[in-house]
């Protein structure tokens, strides 16, 4: 309890910090928002307006006060704001599409772990030298493919309509059934999905190999497993906290590469309306959006750390200073 509440504060901290980076990076892009949202046939009277009512006249600590201010209340009252552009509630609008975009970042994270594991374990215990050959050299092919790349050759070979299956859809998202939205999601979860796989498992084949070292294998055939059966069973489970790690480092880039494929899929997602609201100068909601966002990644990072301690106590003894018996 006492490490989560660490990390808890640890994880409020980085929050914060990335609030002000995120708020100052904006504040120094050329362009004046209430010029924007004005419009050119406004009147100085009304630029001036404006200014005042969206703070733009007052010192930057007190906007940044305000902003922070409404983000905190938010977690009680439910409420982010409305767009400048549209005028449309920010906790709606952010709600519809983080209803894309967060089921694509787990679904291609789910077939990443699927594919890193399995791909990793198979070129250590496949009987054939060419299978183990060929896995780690198409990890490190793959690992270095773009993911928009990707996208696109997975649309010339799936894409209903152009690709060579054609069985499908490239284009929008479906919210008439569950069936309708996954399919809308499989191609971009699969393009970000194998590439980043490929990465994790290079990782986690060299876990694998250390754990190897140590003779914890070795044990493990002499008690009549095969080394195959020694790899699943004792490999996997010595070396899931590094695996885990990994998986937290891999996240990252994943992110990135699930919002550039959303632009390549015209998926009505984050990234999509991140953009349009950037290049509008809708600055309340393009800083909402990317807290939002680190604030997700930042989350998984926490989850991912207390799990981390909680299949290997050794960790949190670290933390503490103190040494802890296996």
């Amino acid at each position: 309890m006492a490490r989560i509440l660490q990390r808890l504060a640890l994880f409020a901290l980085m929050l914060w910090l990335v609030s002000v980076v995120i708020f100052l990076a904006l504040r120094v892009l050329p362009g004046d928002v209430a010029a924007v949202v004005a419009g050119t046939n406004s009147t100085q009277a009304q630029y001036e307006a404006l200014r005042t009512q969206l703070r733009l006249d007052q010192p930057l600590i007190i906007q940044y006060g305000h902003w922070l201010g409404q983000i905190i209340s938010s977690l009680w009252t439910g409420d982010l704001g409305t767009s400048l552009i549209t005028g449309e509630a920010m906790t709606t609008r952010l709600a519809s599409r983080a209803a894309v975009t967060f089921p694509l970042i787990l679904l291609s994270m789910v077939i990443a772990l699927v594919v890193g594991i399995w791909t990793a374990v198979a070129s250590l215990t496949s009987p054939r030298a060419w299978v183990r050959d060929g896995l780690r050299v198409l990890a490190q092919v793959c690992g270095a493919v773009p993911a928009l790349w990707a996208g696109l050759l997975l649309v010339q070979l799936f894409g209903r309509g152009s690709g060579l299956l054609g069985v499908l859809p490239t284009q929008g998202f479906s919210s008439d059934s569950l069936v309708s939205a996954a399919a809308s999601l499989l191609l971009p979860a699969l393009s970000v999905g194998i590439i980043t796989g490929a990465q994790f498992s290079r990782y986690t084949r060299s876990a694998l190999l250390e754990v190897e070292k140590d003779d914890y294998l070795t044990w493990s055939m002499a008690a009549g497993m095969t080394y195959a059966q020694a790899v699943r069973s004792t490999g996997l489970r010595l070396a899931t906290p590094q695996i885990i790690s990994v998986a937290g480092v891999t996240f990252a880039s994943m992110i990135t590469g699930v919002l550039t494929v959303e632009s390549l899929f015209n998926l009505p997602g984050l990234a999509t309306i991140l953009l349009s609201d950037i290049s509008e100068r809708d600055l309340p909601a393009v800083q909402t959006e990317l807290l939002l966002l680190a604030a997700f990644f930042l989350a998984v990072g926490f989850l991912i750390d207390v799990v981390q301690a909680w299949l290997d106590p050794r960790m949190a003894g670290v933390s503490r200073g103190t040494e802890v018996q296996s």
